[in-house]
Parts: C-alpha cells; sequence; structure tokens
C-alpha cells in the first residue's frame, strides 16, 4: 500500500466522526492560539515599556536630589548644572539641562486646564530628552536669557484649550502670567494613567518668576555624547557632584549619597530582562492547554482504535503489514493535530489585531513556528501509544472482537 492510500484511509477515518475530530482538533486550535497570543501580549508589553524608556532617551542620565525639604546638603543648583558642562571633568557629556517643574493651571478665553507637569528648563532639553516639536518653535536661549514668557504646549492641553483653533502666537494666563504659545509637542505615546501629553515646557527663568521660585531644581537631565559612553558619564558627574554636596555620615561611618541618578539605558535593560522574564512564564501557561490538548487526541485515538478493531482485523486478515497499520494512525492523530494548529495559529492572527487587557499583541515568527512544531510533536507523540496498539493487535483477536 503506498503512502498516499495510507494518508487517504487516514484522511477517511477522520471524517466518519466529524464532531469528535473537530472537538478535538479545538483544543489544539484553542492551545496554539493561547501560546501564540500570549507571547505576544508578553512581546507587547516590553516593546511598549522600551518605547516608554527610550523616549526617555537612552543617551541620558537623570540627576535627582535624594532629600527632602531642600537641604542645603542635598539641594540641586543652577550652579551645580553649569559645572557638569566642565569639558576638563566630564569630556564625555554633551548637554545639561537643569529643571523645574510644578503643576498649574493655565487658563485661555474662560477655559482652564490643570497641567501636572508644566516644566522650567533650557533648549537643549527638548532634544535630549527626545521631545520634538512639532509645530512652531521651541524657545532660544535668548528667551531663557531674558525670561520671556513662551511656552510650548503638549497634544492634550491644545485639545483641552484650542478645540479647532491654531494655538500658535495666542496667549494663555499661568499662575496670573500671560504666556505666549510658541510651539506645540509631537503626540507621545501613552499607557497607564500618567498622559505624556498633558504637559507644558517654558523658559526656566519665566517658571521660576512665575511658579516656582528660584528654590533647588526638580532634577538635572545629562546628555551623553554617546549611547555607548552614559555609564562613563554617570561616573563624570558623580565625581563633579561628590566634590561640591557635602555627603551626610551616620556614626556608623556608612556615607549616603545625597543625590540619585537614574540611568535610561540601565532601566531599559532591567525593564527588558523582566519582561523576558514575564513573557516566558505566559507562554509556559499557555502550553499548559496544547497539552491538555494532546491529551485529548490519545484519548480520541484510543477510542477511535476500539471502534475500528473489526476493520483492522480484517485489513490484517488481508495482508496490510504492521507498520502500515501503525502508519495510519499515527498519520490520523499528526493531521489532527496539524490542522487544530494551523487553525490556531490563524486564530492568533485574527486576535493581535485587538488590543489584550490594554496592550497590542506583537507577534514574532519565531512563536509561530515553535507552536506549529509542538502542535505537530504533540499528534505523534500523543498519537503514539494508540497507534501502537492497534497495530499489534492479532488478527483472529480483532476479528472475533464484539
Amino acid at each position: 500500500m503506498s503512502f498516499q492510500e495510507v494518508v487517504r484511509f487516514a484522511l477517511r477515518g477522520l471524517s466518519a466522526n466529524k464532531l469528535r475530530s473537530s472537538l478535538t482538533m479545538l483544543g489544539i486550535l484553542i492551545g496554539v492560539a493561547a501560546v501564540i497570543l500570549l507571547v505576544a501580549v508578553g512581546n507587547g508589553s516590553a516593546k511598549a515599556i522600551s518605547d516608554r524608556i527610550e523616549a526617555l532617551g537612552t543617551n541620558t542620565i537623570t540627576v535627582m536630589s535624594a532629600g527632602r525639604g531642600g537641604s542645603t546638603n542635598t539641594a540641586l543648583t543652577t550652579e551645580m548644572a553649569d559645572a557638569l558642562t566642565d569639558e576638563s571633568m566630564a569630556p564625555d557629556v554633551k548637554s545639561v539641562s537643569p529643571v523645574v517643574s510644578s503643576s498649574a493651571t493655565i487658563t485661555y478665553e474662560g477655559t482652564d486646564h490643570d497641567v501636572n507637569s508644566f516644566v522650567g528648563t533650557t533648549p537643549g532639553w527638548f532634544t535630549a530628552s527626545n521631545t520634538p516639536v512639532g509645530e512652531g518653535a521651541a524657545f532660544t536661549a535668548d528667551d531663557e536669557a531674558q525670561a520671556r514668557r513662551v511656552v510650548v504646549l503638549g497634544q492634550t492641553v491644545v485639545e483641552e484649550l484650542f478645540p479647532g483653533v491654531d494655538p500658535i502666537d495666542k496667549q494663555v494666563t499661568v499662575g496670573g502670567a500671560l504666556f505666549t504659545v510658541v510651539g506645540v509637542l509631537d503626540e507621545k505615546s501613552s499607557t497607564g494613567q500618567n498622559d505624556a501629553n498633558d504637559t507644558a515646557v517654558a523658559p526656566m527663568s519665566a517658571v521660576r518668576q512665575v511658579l516656582t521660585g528660584y528654590g533647588a531644581l526638580s532634577s538635572i537631565l545629562v546628555e551623553a555624547k554617546d549611547p555607548d559612553k552614559v555609564d562613563l558619564v554617570q561616573s563624570e558627574v558623580s565625581t563633579i557632584l561628590d566634590q561640591r554636596m557635602t555627603a551626610t555620615s551616620s556614626s556608623t561611618s556608612t556615607t549616603s549619597t545625597p543625590y540619585r541618578i537614574q540611568n535610561a539605558s540601565q532601566l531599559l535593560e532591567t525593564q527588558t530582562a523582566t519582561a523576558d522574564t514575564f513573557t516566558t512564564l505566559l507562554g509556559a501557561v499557555a502550553a499548559i492547554s496544547l497539552l491538555v490538548g494532546g491529551i485529548g487526541i490519545t484519548n480520541i485515538m484510543l477510542v477511535t482504535v476500539t471502534e475500528r478493531t473489526r476493520e483492522i482485523g480484517i485489513r490484517k486478515a488481508l495482508g496490510a503489514p504492521r507498520r502500515v497499520i501503525l502508519t495510519q494512525f499515527l498519520i490520523e492523530a499528526t493531521l489532527l493535530s496539524v490542522i487544530g494548529g494551523a487553525l490556531g495559529v490563524a486564530a492568533a492572527l485574527i486576535g493581535s489585531s485587538f488590543e489584550i487587557v490594554g496592550v497590542k499583541p506583537v507577534i514574532v515568527p519565531s512563536s509561530v513556528g515553535l507552536a506549529l512544531g509542538v502542535s505537530i510533536a504533540i499528534g505523534l507523540f500523543f498519537g503514539g501509544l494508540p497507534a501502537s496498539r492497534a497495530a499489534r493487535l492479532r488478527p483472529i483477536d480483532a476479528l472475533r472482537y464484539e
């Protein structure tokens, strides 16, 4: 008997019980789709985290005070920010942007909007923080030097205050002072409760006059000349700050650093490793459903062998060799898993076009190939026992079976 005839017999056997075969394939379908989709959700979550961190700029570090209450020992000052631009002490620093930040209410023609992040900084901040201006223009170094009251708004602020109106050159009120809108930031992707587009950026000198006063800086954004030199820049910044800030010592001679440095590249590496672990866990959980589908194949094929015992006896009596019987039932089991797996891939591709728990799934080809490979292996493995049992039947016993 040729291989084509064996396959034809296998297909005929599956079509004899369409409902049972369909339900068995459904188990494999659900398992494969679950594996692909859950891994895709993990990848999508990792991509969202990476995008948010990269949006901050992976070639930057952010210096923040570790103290509370603006202590003179821990406060960040503009003098410290200026010291970080010393080329002899920090040759790998490209730019330094001091930052003050406050919440504020912006008013335009009687409409108010509360902004949680009203940022005062220098022009270099836009490039260093990877926050480009989409419309209009950013403020200039001269605006900062002259404390001109100009502001660049985020997309959310524009939508709230200027629906259907061009905001450029319009005047808004902030803290009782008039600011002229000179630009609108490009839209940023936002996840979670924090809206990255609900912000406003103005010259630090103007923000200090109107909102924050002339106290400590909120943070200092330092940009490295090369992404590969971020760790070196962090070391240079630490050396300069250690010279200018007083470290507090306890009685046990343990010294605590009066500032904190957030390294975007290190944060990205940590988050990526965490996301990879999360994705692996999701894939392992989904693989259990695929295993259950394989057990279903074993169960159905054992029932099939029992129902077709007389058929097997007749074929053996007519001279069908053991390998033909074995191959037929293995093909039947494998077809169930292959067809179910292919349908599972199709279902996963359709499902990936929708957001799942707020995450856009990202399907990678390796997960599809792995899921299909595992489904085929399951068909061969779990179909092996029923196929072997069918092949071992003696013709005389099979013919006498009722």
